[in-house]
């Protein structure tokens, strides 16, 4: 089973991947870890596509997925899960992040980038803070199998 957990910077989705992860067993990759099974950024990405299409009859794998370009490296049948905040709460979060402080170019990116997942097709919502995950869980549950597996 592939899960892709998909949405921008501080909305939940590492969160929500450990719990996952906690919950399912598997391997979790974020963003550019792909760039793991090869040197080559082209090779890994196909090694890694193969990978994630292999894992539709074996192992879990969840993907962390903060950018648009990712999206396409899912397999059709790929749980997807898109994970949302409103700008103050992305805001807030980045500043911790960054010990406190938003600097204004950094407060302008996440402007300009914000909402830029909405439209993108998805199995689950899940809105940072709102979405009671136990439930998110019971229903990816019921919609695929899962292979339950100890790391």
């Amino acid at each position: 089973m592939v899960i892709g957990i998909i949405g921008e910077s501080c909305t939940g989705k590492s969160t929500l991947a450990e719990k996952l992860h906690k919950k399912f067993g598997g391997a979790v990759f974020a963003g550019r870890d792909y760039l793991r099974l090869a040197k080559n950024e082209t090779t890994a990405q196909e090694l890694f596509r193969k990978k994630l299409e292999n894992a539709e009859s074996g192992e879990n794998i969840i993907y962390v997925i903060a950018e648009q370009e990712h999206i396409a490296l899912l397999p059709e049948n790929a749980v997807r899960i898109l994970v949302t905040a409103d700008l103050a709460q992305i805001k807030n979060r980045f500043a911790v992040r960054m010990h406190g402080s938003l600097p204004a170019p950094v407060a302008a990116m996440l402007e300009r980038k914000h909402g830029c997942f909405d439209e993108i097709d998805h199995d689950f919502h899940v809105i940072s803070g709102e979405t009671d995950l136990d439930a998110v869980y019971e229903q990816i549950i019921n919609k695929r199998p899962f292979h339950f597996g100890v790391e």
